[in-house]
């Protein structure tokens, strides 16, 4: 069954992220102000209200749904800013300076430190107008080292280190955590 879905469909990159918003107005505003995406044409063929946005080499798809509010429980509270929640990362040059861009617009945020090995990476994670979470990091800091070149061998149902890892730190967390999901996942 491996060989079946050994080989991965002929992707080339990420294309856009589409996300429903209550708003494309108050949408539009955030993504063009605060993270700095430029409005582009969209296909006129479209019946509903939406907006295209591009910069960074990806496309962020907005459409609008005013009753997003009845599958959305906590909306009138004031929702708890969680990184490990689903989110959208962007690479930034300056963090400190986001930071005090989002003070200054009022806008509540997290802050988090990744570390290993010397290597620091911040990270600011905050809110969209409809909730979706945006994180900002200095990710490229992290060398990406494909986990197949670590040293992990499968046990049973857990991923466990094998003999001294290449690796570092991050693999080791995503490995384990892999493991962890492994094992609370049920099919």
């Amino acid at each position: 069954m491996k060989e079946k879905y050994a080989n991965p469909l002929p992707l080339l990159s990420l294309n856009h992220v589409s996300l429903l918003c209550r708003s494309v107005w108050e949408s539009m505003r955030f993504y063009e102000d605060v993270l700095g995406f430029v409005p582009i044409k969209r296909p006129s063929s479209f019946k509903f209200n939406g907006a295209w946005f591009y910069n960074y080499g990806i496309g962020i798809h907005l459409i609008e749904n005013p009753d997003i509010d009845e599958f959305d429980t906590c909306l009138n509270e004031l929702r708890p800013i969680n990184p490990k929640d689903n989110h959208i990362s962007f690479q930034c040059t300056d963090v400190e300076l986001v930071k005090r861009r989002l003070e200054e617009r009022g806008m509540r945020y997290v802050t988090a430190v990744v570390e290993e090995g010397g290597i620091k990476v911040d990270q600011v994670f905050f809110h969209d107008p409809d909730g979706y979470m945006i994180e900002l990091c200095n990710c490229e800091n992290i060398p990406i080292i494909p986990i197949s070149s670590c040293s992990f061998k499968p046990r049973g149902q857990s991923f466990k280190k094998a003999a001294p890892s290449k690796c570092g730190f991050m693999e080791n967390v995503m490995m384990e955590s892999l493991s962890m999901d492994m094992i609370n996942f049920s099919f």
